[in-house]
Formats: structure tokens, C-alpha cells, sequence
């Protein structure tokens, strides 16, 4: 039925063990094993991307359109907050994103409280731990299905 790219920002390669207290025991693998059963029970394929890199997230996102991705999810971890070239690369594609976050953004340190991608992406889905990748999963899983109808 479509596709869906996740791409996870920097340090989240280090899930698990990263300050469990705030972003869970959960590894970035079992985030995206969940994830693809997930999509796969809708019959959507996932690919995912993780980099520590800006400038491998802009080419991953300026490639998407063309790779056919029906929706992105994106946690931009740190890049969230400062980011213009993600932010620019989002803006230049056609494919809708959501920004996703493990923590509340909004209740942790002041620098975290502003997103430069939030007026580019469809929304933000955040603080609800992994579930919040869930819930991004199930709006573009809705959003692909009814593009179908």
C-alpha cells in the first residue's frame, strides 16, 4: 500500500542506555522492530535512517520524494532546536512529516522548547515515549489509507 520512512536523529543510536529516566529502556532496534510490525500489519513497508550527521538527514529527506516515501517520521533529537537545513529540506519536499520526541520537549530545559521544523511538518507528536512513535505510525497509516479512497 505505501511506504513510510523513520529517521532518528542524533544520539539515539544510544537508546536503552541514554538517560533512561527520560528516554526509556527501549533500543533505537526494538523502536524500529515495533515500528515495522506496526506498519506491516496494514501492509506498509518501513525504511529506517539514523544519523549523528545533519547534512545525512537533509540528503535522506531531499531523496524520500523521489524513493516514493508516502510519509516520513522524523525525530530530529537535538537538530529539532536549531536546524535550518533540516528544516529548509522539509519544507522543499513533498512528503508529509511528523516530528516525533520521547520526552515533553516543552517541560525540560528552556533551549529544547522551540522547534524550527514545527511550521513545516503536518504536526508533533512528543512525551509519550515510545508511544509516541506509535501514534505517528497510526496517523500516517490513516493518512496513506484514506489518499487510497
Amino acid at each position: 500500500m505505501g511506504k513510510v520512512l523513520v529517521i532518528h536523529g542524533p544520539n539515539l543510536n544510544l537508546l536503552g542506555t541514554r538517560e533512561p529516566e527520560i528516554y526509556g529502556y527501549e533500543t533505537l532496534a526494538d523502536i524500529n522492530d515495533m515500528l515495522q510490525k506496526q506498519a506491516a500489519a496494514h501492509g506498509i513497508s518501513t525504511d529506517f535512517f539514523q544519523s549523528n550527521h545533519e547534512g545525512d538527514i537533509v540528503d535522506t529527506l531531499q531523496q524520500a520524494q523521489t524513493k516514493g516515501y508516502g510519509f516520513i517520521i522524523l525525530n530530529a533529537a537535538a537538530f529539532t532546536h536549531y536546524s535550518i537545513a533540516i528544516r529548509d529540506a522539509i519544507a522543499a519536499i513533498k512528503v508529509p512529516v511528523i516530528e516525533v520526541h520521547l520526552s515533553n520537549v516543552h517541560t525540560r530545559e528552556e533551549f529544547r522548547h522551540k522547534s524550527v521544523i514545527a511550521p513545516v511538518v503536518m504536526g508533533q507528536i512528543l512525551g509519550f515515549g515510545v508511544d509516541s512513535y506509535f501514534g505517528a505510525m497510526a496517523v500516517a497509516i490513516r493518512k496513506m489509507k484514506q489518499k487510497l479512497n
